[in-house]
């Protein structure tokens, strides 16, 4: 549990980041050189991998798809939502792992689905009255789907590495490498970069982001994911949402209900002890 704290940590800072400094950029290149920076940091563990073929092809295409796309339509977001805003709107993913996980397996965890649920209305508690005037919901629709992909990466992920007998830094270092491939087409069949829309404060950031949110922060995330059950997982996919909020509000100047956030917080905080508590109490 404690990865998926830190992850959540690290990745509260990344929706301000983006909109401030990488919202007028192409979505998809963004998402490429975020996964490009990610893979070369995790090749060096790539060097001993002992995995047939046909399972890295299989690991590659979960990251094309778990990071690949999400990433691609997550960033395609912030062109019609603001920052603290997309925050929110990730509140879905929770039921999404929940309901997936529960269909995959064939069975129906009440509890679990509970606390998802009570997970979502914390995180909802900071969203304000109906979208503002430069908001759209074609980016709620955008970022929708993007949850999806994450929360079906999240699912498929556990039973994957224990297949391959890997570890977590192989599975994610080929999973990047996936996604990096899938990017990389979409751009060739774009017709390239455009690099003279990158400023240099632009290219620091994206170096921040792929190095530390997305290298460190999805390795502790699916780290994670084979520690605790679907139910904390699904939890968990809210942590970020009002410490997001909070730090849109405290850093980046966006406008936030600050007794909305905090209270949300302790909400899906407290949703974390309704998720099976009797396996996962030791995991805190």
């Amino acid at each position: 549990m404690r990865n998926l704290w830190l992850a959540s940590f690290l990745w509260a800072f990344s929706f301000g980041l983006i909109k401030g400094q990488l919202g007028g950029l192409d979505p998809v290149e963004v998402a490429a050189g975020r996964l490009l920076l990610a893979a070369l940091a995790f090749s060096p563990f790539l060097l001993k991998s002992r995995q047939g073929m046909v399972r890295h092809g299989q690991v590659m295409l979960l990251g094309a798809f778990q990071f690949g796309v999400m990433y691609w339509l997550y960033i395609a977001s912030y062109q019609f939502l603001p920052a603290w805003l997309v925050a929110l709107f990730t509140v879905f993913t929770p039921l999404y792992v929940v309901l997936l996980s529960d269909l995959l397996a064939r069975r129906w965890h009440w509890r679990n689905a509970l606390a998802a649920l009570v997970a979502v209305l914390g995180a909802l508690l900071v969203v304000a009255r109906g979208l503002p005037q430069d908001a759209s919901w074609q980016g709620v629709f955008l970022l929708q789907a993007a949850n999806l992909c994450f929360a079906t990466g999240q699912v498929l992920y556990p039973p994957l590495k224990k297949q391959a007998g890997a570890s977590d830094v192989v599975m994610v270092g080929w999973m990047y490498w996936g996604a990096v491939l899938f990017t990389g087409l979409v751009i060739l069949v774009s017709g390239g970069v455009n690099l003279e829309s990158w400023t240099p404060s632009a290219v620091w950031t994206l170096l921040y982001l792929g190095l530390i949110p997305t290298a460190l922060g999805f390795y502790l995330w699916n780290r994670g994911t084979t520690r605790v059950t679907a139910g904390w997982l699904a939890v968990a996919n809210n942590l970020k949402i009002p410490l997001a909020v909070v730090v849109a509000w405290l850093i980046f100047g966006e406008e936030a209900d600050r007794w909305r956030a905090s209270l949300g917080l302790l909400i899906v905080v407290a949703s974390l002890f309704l998720a099976e508590p009797k396996k996962n109490k030791i995991l805190l």
